[in-house]
């Protein structure tokens, strides 16, 4: 199987393409320069011609040489400015995979669907994650089997696209084929081996193994060019346990790795010319995934125990059930030659949480081993209008216009009472006014008894929040000469909570020779606080010093918020800009971009103040609040970085040789806390050096891939390298309690064979030489975010995995 890592550009961006021979390779390089590409609204122009790196990714055809079946991970081993890491004991995390985009927050790329706005998940990341405090889109809520390609764009388009898109654009583009059928069956497993002195331990030599299938097929409707695209998909997972060996390390986890899952999908793309001149299309989407994660165990001494139920102590188990659905229409049409593209695009998705083996202690025997959590759940509806013309202006005048409207609705499901509520011992709901003597203690320790399920506490309040808002943009290129274009937008939007935003962009290309190009931009940005960051909230307690403690996670709408001055959450806003050169002799191209994104106001979930808080410690004694923590605009962060892309091809033999080495060096400093007034001086208290570390860690400094494939007639070969930088994390106990992770080089490799035009068969393996994160700090023990004896950093934690798939079509 041959992967071509093409810099499609000039346009410094990686290109991957699979091929049965050298002939369809050629072809297939024809038709991406054909390709109308993200990042511009021009049909006319082409990956080749970009002002700015756009890559363009051929999933179906990598993923059919790899073992990856998840768009996150096809991502995070193709693309190195794009880092996404499953995550263990992190809650809701554990089934939607943060990703991020040269570092940025989850929430700061753009996610579209054929060029519309993507709905966001209705997850916010909380506990022991990335990303914490953010949003996000899942892009794992669309299946492998239904895509076409992805494009990628790496820089600001805010003033294009809108909110959130101030690291990049992510662009995913469904088949269109209008006949016949192709499928594949994949068959993977995680074969274990301990790395160094058998520090890892797991239940079984063999685990994780993954059964996917998925079927496409696409026919033709009507004579005038309609097509109907369906795909059906089904992945099932099994759990990885990579457990602290406890002959030599304490570990509060006795459960640790990847979450069991299930997933069926069914994504359909349909296009029925109506008459002349005027289209109707169609994008339907639906997915339903159901995930089964262990939480931190609780002994059987645990005060959140109760010993007459589990005698040996427990491990909580959080199954979360995630329903997405998307349903994208349109009409495109000519006016007075403007090209009319008028849609509307719907997208929702439903989180709930049932918490099974656990227990809520404060009502003892009595007490149910199973609950419903309740969840959350987004609906966004965006309707608009997206008109273009060419104008015969020197070399070439584009001109683009358009408007949206968008409604959004965040919720919250409240769970049922036992899920979050404490009781005392009379079996009544814990209140401020609840004298000690009756609160339910542990009669070993003699502290009192937590209340909620444990491992996950149910959600105890109803939110049922909505807003709206406008946008109205202008987008223009200019080719001012053959080798010189330039290109010029603006965007205004309007939110019915927080005002009013103006962004626009600047970007050009210049050619020096046919071979060689200059292309830079400089835009500004900005990305509107989510619904779920706005009116998230929960309450729950937890034992800190052998105390138990109720902590509030405020809503920034709440009293709490108000009263202590937090102030009303407002925009992010960003100021980029890129400088790169591109150049292709055919056989070699080479492409450089660097770049620079300053962010204000970047919000972020502070940390835990007190009643010895000498600012408002005060106020939450008087509300009955041990601890709070907000939503709040806190930080600016600076980043500087650069892409590099090196592809070459040579015939080699009868076959020929591709070489891609593509290379990202990433920099994030935090410049300023921003607090609110009442908490100046309370910078460490609002963003530890702890949270600081995490948010620094979301990218390696550098990741290098190297990609190597040969092909001789039917057989072909791929070898794949990845290098993750280094990684510090900061632990519980203050700054010089670290947790440092040395840089890893990570090994894939598969051998492909085609026993005809119809079938042929990939056997590899993923992580071949079994490397595993690897602390460099003389402590692990259980000192991590996750609990396990690693951080969910760099390749992640499964090990080696084996494969086999069986790509058919008809």
């Amino acid at each position: 199987m041959k992967i071509i890592y093409t810099s499609v550009l000039f346009l410094g961006t990686v290109s991957m393409f699979y091929s049965q021979n050298t002939n369809d390779t050629i072809s297939k390089e024809s038709r991406i320069e054909e390709i109308s590409v993200t990042g511009s609204r021009n049909k006319k122009r082409t990956v080749t011609n970009t002002p700015v790196p756009v890559d363009v990714i051929d999933i179906k055809q990598v993923s059919q040489s790899t073992g990856q079946i998840e768009v996150n991970q096809l991502l995070q081993f193709s693309a190195p400015s794009f880092n996404s890491n499953k995550q263990s004991g992190s809650d809701g995390a554990d089934a939607v995979d943060p990703a991020t985009l040269r570092g940025l927050g989850p929430d700061q790329t753009l996610l579209l669907l054929n060029g519309k706005r993507y709905h966001q998940s209705s997850l916010i990341n909380l506990f022991g994650t990335k990303g914490r405090g953010n949003t996000g889109s899942d892009m794992n809520t669309i299946p492998i089997g239904a895509i076409k390609r992805i494009e990628v764009l790496r820089d600001g388009a805010s003033a294009q696209y809108g909110s959130d898109a101030i690291a990049g654009v992510i662009n995913v583009i469904l088949n269109d084929r209008n006949q016949g059928f192709e499928g594949n069956a994949f068959y993977g497993m995680n074969l274990f081996k301990s790395p160094g002195d058998k520090d890892i331990v797991s239940e079984r030599k063999i685990d994780g193994t993954t059964f996917n299938f998925n079927g496409n097929l696409g026919t033709k409707i009507g004579n005038n060019g309609g097509f109907g695209n369906f795909t059906v998909e089904f992945v099932n997972k099994d759990r990885t346990i990579r457990n602290a060996n406890p002959e030599k390390y304490s570990s509060p986890r006795e459960k640790f790795g990847d979450a069991k899952s299930q997933n069926i999908y069914f994504f359909g793309n349909i296009e029925l010319p109506l008459f002349e001149g005027l289209k109707f299309y169609s994008r339907q989407g639906f997915s339903h995934r159901k995930t089964n994660a262990y939480a931190w165990t609780r002994s059987a001494d645990a005060d959140g125990n109760v010993p007459e139920v589990y005698p040996n102590g427990f491990n909580p188990m959080q199954n979360t059930s995630i329903t997405d659905f998307t349903f994208d229409n349109g009409l495109k049409f000519k006016v007075a030659d403007w090209d009319v593209d008028f849609y509307n695009a719907f997208g929702s998705n439903r989180f709930t949480y049932e918490i099974d083996n656990t227990i809520n202690a404060t009502l003892g025997i009595q007490s149910p081993t199973s609950f419903n959590a309740g969840g959350h759940s987004l609906l966004q509806n965006t309707t608009g209008f997206n008109a273009s013309k060419s104008f015969k202006v020197l070399e070439g005048l584009n001109v683009a216009f358009g408007s949206e409207f968008r409604y959004e609705k965040f919720e919250i499901i409240k769970g049922e009472e036992a899920s979050y509520a404490m009781y005392d011992i009379n079996g009544n709901i814990v209140t401020s006014n609840t004298p000690q003597g009756l609160l339910v203690t542990n009669p070993i320790s003699g502290d009192v008894r937590p209340g909620g399920s444990q491992g996950f506490p149910g959600y105890s309040q109803a939110v049922d929040k909505n807003r709206n808002n406008f946008a109205a943009y202008v987008d223009t290129e200019l080719d001012i000469t053959k080798n010189w274009m330039i290109s010029v937008a603006g965007r205004f939007e309007n939110y019915n909570d927080f005002g009013s935003t103006l962004n626009g962009k600047f970007a050009t290309r210049y050619a020096f020779t046919p071979q060689f190009a200059f292309r830079g931009s400089v835009s500004t940005g900005f990305r509107a606080p989510s619904l779920a960051q706005k009116y998230y909230s929960l309450q729950f307690t937890n034992f800190q010093g052998g105390n138990l403690v109720t902590i509030q996670l405020a809503s920034n709408d709440s009293d709490l918020a108000k009263t202590v001055g937090i102030p009303q959450l407002k925009q992010e806003t960003s100021l980029n800009g890129s400088a790169g050169f591109t150049f292709n002799t055919g056989k070699f191209t080479a492409t450089i971009d660097g770049y620079y994104i300053k962010v204000k106001d970047r919000i972020v979930l502070t940390g835990n103040f007190s009643q010895d808080d000498d600012a408002i410690g005060g106020i939450l004694a008087d509300n009955h609040i041990d601890q709070a923590q907000f939503f709040t605009n806190a930080i600016d962060t600076r980043t500087k970085g650069v892409d590099v892309i090196l592809n070459y091809t040579e015939n080699i033999g009868s076959g020929k040789l591709t070489a891609t080495l593509a290379g990202n060096y990433n920099e994030m400093e935090i410049t300023k806390v921003n607090t609110s007034e009442k908490l100046k001086g309370k910078e460490e208290v609002y963003l530890s050096p702890r949270e600081r570390a995490f948010i620094l860690a979301s990218a390696p400094k550098t990741k290098i891939n190297l990609n190597l494939n040969y092909k001789i007639d039917k057989f072909n070969a791929n070898l794949q390298l990845v290098r993750f930088d280094k990684v510090k994390l900061i632990g519980y106990n203050g700054a010089d309690d670290y947790q440092l992770y040395g840089a890893k080089v990570t090994t894939d490799i598969s051998f492909g064979y085609e026993f005809s035009k119809n079938f042929n068969l990939t056997i590899g393996s993923k992580n071949l030489f079994n490397r595993y994160p690897t602390l460099q700090t003389a402590h692990v023990d259980g000192n991590t975010e996750s609990g396990g004896i690693f951080d969910p950093v760099q390749m992640g934690f499964a090990g080696r995995q084996a494969f086999a798939r069986l790509n058919f079509k008809f």
